[in-house]
């Protein structure tokens, strides 16, 4: 039997982590809430899922010393209870500010085409002054053209069923208003006027529209400054939380030996895990926000900033052939054969198995293949391969397995091994790029381990 626990991880990218809460007491499970009726049934099985893994660590913690057993229950809650409504706050407010400024871009790029359509026709006022009306000199040159009036008259009845001189100019006028697109909005506003319009109306038109262009382009902009401040408030709540879990695991990880149940110990494990996982998220957010800072996007409604090309990623060190198959190692864990760093692809299982390896002092060969190719491949450097989880194991899925890839499998990373036949293993990629889970299973002889 599989049970399965996921910590939601701080997501879209852009988002920094963390942020907790004062006060030593325990607080129960806050109750479901939620706008819509879909967020409300999802909310609901949060919770009742957060309550009944709160009854299972109350349960194993039964006769521990109570500080203890609260600070267990603390670092729990504030893991899958507050840090995952954070982030789903972040998540939110993100979108939010990510709308608002592209309403704040589109109202900028609106008022920008106004402005060009004024200077424009102030250019052509200078050559022809504010009297000049377009439409009828269009008139005039087609009879010129047809060097007749009675053809000009007929054209102008077939173009556009017009009897009059005057009514050709005003269907003109309309179907030259009705061809202009959004971006020239603002003198398509001077169709407004009833009569014929000069130059000098028409200018007067697109300046009136201006003002209202600039009105509304000021308030999307201060939306979009509004919500991005709410974004990044947002942000510094949820890193507020993971801070304040990391010191809330430093503290319960320095008391664990105290407890003498199996159970007990069991149960502070996991939580400690999940916390752990936790802080796996911040601190990957924390290098792509790095890496993201360090890439020039250009300025908005400035001067043009000048490209940067990034230096391309050096080439990885080409794999060794692989040296005749030795025996594989029945003692210890870990390899220097083929460790030449972290060649695997960012964000992925397997880049994530030989990180928590290397954090643990373990050697990885650096190109063990696919996540369900690694108990192949393994024996080959060296590694022993067994059915026997062991702390810092790599844990090779077969293609299909518990979930694993059809095609590729998956690799994770044994956390800690129970009394009980079951092990705690982390992991990456199961729901997504850079996505971090972990899972308690149970050990049938089923699973390959690459220790």
């Amino acid at each position: 039997m599989t049970n399965v626990r996921v910590i939601k991880p701080a997501l879209a990218a852009l988002v920094a982590a963390a942020a907790c809460v004062g006060g030593l007491a325990f607080s129960s499970s806050q109750p479901a809430q939620a706008d819509t009726y879909s967020d409300l049934i999802n909310a609901q099985n949060q919770h009742a899922a957060s309550v009944q893994r709160e009854a299972e660590l109350k349960q194993q913690l039964a006769g521990v010393n109570q500080e203890l057993a609260d600070k267990v229950l603390e670092l729990d809650d504030l893991t899958n209870n507050k840090i995952v409504a954070a982030q789903a706050k972040v998540t939110q407010a993100n979108e939010d500010a990510a709308t608002a400024q592209d309403e704040a871009d589109a109202a900028s790029g609106r008022l920008s085409a106004a402005q060009k359509d004024k200077e424009t026709l102030e250019e052509q006022i200078k050559q022809t002054g504010k009297d000049y009306d377009d439409a009828h000199a269009a008139v005039a040159q087609l009879a010129r053209d047809e060097m007749h009036g009675s053809n000009a008259s007929d054209v102008m009845s077939v173009v556009t069923g017009a009897t009059s001189t005057q009514d050709f100019v005003n269907s003109m006028q309309s179907r030259d208003a009705l061809s202009r697109n959004e971006a020239n909005a603002a003198s398509s506003a001077a169709t407004s006027l009833s009569t014929s319009k000069n130059r000098g109306e028409r200018l007067a038109a697109i300046e009136k529209q201006i003002a209202v262009l600039k009105t509304q382009a000021d308030e999307k902009a201060a939306s979009a400054q509004t919500a991005a401040e709410t974004a990044q408030s947002e942000r510094d709540a949820l890193d507020k939380l993971r801070q304040e879990g990391e010191a809330r695991r430093d503290e319960l990880s320095s008391m664990i030996d105290s407890l003498d149940s199996q159970s007990a110990k069991q149960a502070a494990q996991t939580v400690l895990i999940a916390s752990q996982v936790d802080s796996y998220n911040r601190q990957f957010q924390k290098e792509q926000q790095d890496a993201a800072n360090r890439v020039d996007t250009g300025n908005q409604g400035g001067t043009p900033s000048t490209p940067v090309t990034p230096a391309p990623a050096p080439a990885p060190a080409p794999a060794p052939a692989p040296a005749p198959a030795p025996a594989p190692s029945v003692g210890g864990q870990g390899t220097s054969n083929g460790d030449y760093g972290n060649a695997y692809a960012t964000g992925q299982c397997t880049y994530w198995a030989y990180e928590r390896r290397r954090q643990m002092g373990i050697g990885t060969p650096s190109y063990l293949g696919n996540g369900g190719d690694w108990w192949r491949n393994a024996p080959s450097y060296g590694l022993r391969v067994d059915h026997n989880p062991q702390v810092g194991a790599a844990l090779s899925f077969l293609p299909g397995q518990d979930g694993a890839d059809g095609t590729w499998g998956h690799v994770a990373v044994v956390e800690a091994v129970y009394g009980d036949g079951t092990f705690q293993i982390s992991e990456m990629n199961v729901g997504g790029l850079w996505m971090m889970n972990y899972r308690t299973l149970t050990n049938l002889g089923q699973y390959w381990f690459v220790h």
